[in-house]
Parts: structure tokens; C-alpha cells; sequence
């Protein structure tokens, strides 16, 4: 349970504003860390105990403007409350701080690697991720993990996040009809998680493979049926040949 040293009368969530309201200045904000929830929607369908926020406020004190990344992932909350849904992410109501944070750089700098490191870290998120196709010296992907209260930077592409069970790393794809690096889930082998118009397309081939393989055996039955007649037909003939000559085939032994 989380701890706050607050007012007596704390806001609900249909109480604060649902974000800061500042629009993203690039549609990736928005493309990535919706790529990353459709999949989990896919991956974890079956399980009602997490929660992917994109542009969500995070609220930690009553009297201070959220925090908003531009996704986020809670574990061991509840996946919807009622058929509304969340406006906001109040933590002094989930009691649950988020256990990854997912911030993606545009062209206009925001603080990622300073203020915003700084602030996940006093609120203790587990995983902050940082993207950045725009640098070219450095890893596209950054994953900083904390370590006894401070921010370790993680080796590798992707990474496994064990306390998460998924890993998260970038590589070129294709979604939205668009071509380029995109984010994605992995399993702890390093193999990716398909999108979900790439299950769609895996589905639709193996249902057409599996008509083929139907079609295959309905033709092969077809020809053992025509192969056994034309057998049939050529005993029949044999048959007539012998009584026609006066031989009884009956009685040939």
C-alpha cells in the first residue's frame, strides 16, 4: 500500500483533469505506445489485472499538476472499473505505482533524460524507457531500471523485464501502413510478439492452408475413388473376357 502524507479530502478521479491538455507535437507519441497496448490486448486478453494509460495523467498529490508520460503500464490494478472507464490514473486510489513508464522524444525536447528521469525515479516506476529514433550516436532505445532508489541503464535490444514477463526492444516493421522502427513486446527468448494485423494475416494464411491441405485430401480421396472404379471396370472386363472364351472365373483356383 502507498503512503502519502496528504490533505483529509482527497479528489477522485472524475474530479482532475483527465491530462495537462498540451497536444503531442508528433504523431509517434501516440502511434508507438498504441502499438505496444494493442498488442497487450491481444497477449493478455484473458487477464482483468493490468492497465496501459496513453496521454493519461498521473496524479500523485492533489495540489500538483500529473504527471503524463506517453504510456504507461500498472500491474494488479483493475483493468476497467466500470463501463466509463479511468480519466486520469490517481495514485492515491489504485495504490499501485505504474511499474513502467514509456516516454518517446520528439523534435521537441522535453526533459526526458533530466526532469522526467528525476521524477520517475522519486516515484519509484520500476522501468523508464526512453525512444529516440532522432539519435544517431547513441541507442535508439534506452531502459533504466531502478536500483535501490536510482535509475541503472540496461544493456541490450531488446530487453527482458522480468517482474513485467514480456521484454521490450525496437526494430524496423511495418503498422499503420507505415514502414520504419517501430516498439514492440518480446518473450524472454528475444523472438517478437506479432501486431495484431500481423496475427490477422498469420490466422487468414493458416485457415487458407488449411482449405489447401482440405482441398489436397478431398482431390486424393477423389482419385484412390476413381483409381478403385477403373480397378472395378478392369476386373469386370477380365471377367466377360473369360466367360466369353468359356472359362467360369468362379471356379479359377
Amino acid at each position: 500500500m502507498l503512503e502519502y502524507n496528504l490533505p483529509r479530502y482527497l479528489p477522485s478521479a472524475e474530479e482532475l483533469p483527465d491530462s495537462d491538455e498540451t497536444p503531442v507535437d508528433n504523431e509517434l507519441q501516440e502511434l508507438i505506445p498504441g502499438l505496444l497496448k494493442a498488442i497487450l490486448l491481444i497477449l493478455w486478453s484473458e487477464r482483468m489485472d493490468w492497465l496501459f494509460g496513453i496521454d493519461m495523467g498521473i496524479y500523485y498529490h492533489p495540489d500538483k499538476p500529473p504527471i503524463v508520460p506517453d504510456g504507461f503500464l500498472s500491474l494488479g490494478v483493475e483493468r476497467f472499473y466500470d463501463e466509463e472507464l479511468r480519466p486520469s490514473y490517481v495514485l492515491w486510489d489504485e495504490n499501485v505505482v505504474p511499474i513502467f513508464v514509456l516516454e518517446v522524444v520528439s523534435q521537441n525536447y522535453r526533459k526526458e533524460y533530466t526532469t522526467k528521469l528525476d521524477e520517475y525515479e522519486a516515484l519509484g516506476v520500476l522501468y523508464y524507457v526512453i525512444y529516440s529514433s532522432r539519435r544517431r550516436r547513441k541507442p535508439h532505445l534506452e531502459v533504466h531500471k531502478l536500483v535501490n532508489g536510482k535509475y541503472e541503464l540496461q544493456e541490450g535490444n531488446p530487453v527482458w523485464l522480468p517482474e513485467i514477463g514480456l521484454g521490450i526492444g525496437c526494430e524496423r516493421g511495418n503498422y499503420c501502413g507505415v514502414t520504419r522502427e517501430w516498439m514492440y513486446w518480446y518473450d524472454e527468448q528475444g523472438q517478437r510478439y506479432l501486431t495484431p494485423a500481423e496475427q490477422v494475416k498469420q490466422e487468414t494464411l493458416r485457415a487458407q492452408q488449411e482449405t489447401l491441405r482440405a482441398q489436397q485430401e478431398t482431390l486424393r480421396a477423389q482419385q484412390e475413388a476413381q483409381r478403385a472404379q477403373q480397378a472395378e471396370q478392369r476386373v469386370q472386363q477380365l471377367t466377360e473376357q473369360l466367360r466369353a472364351l468359356g472359362i467360369d472365373p468362379d471356379n479359377l483356383g
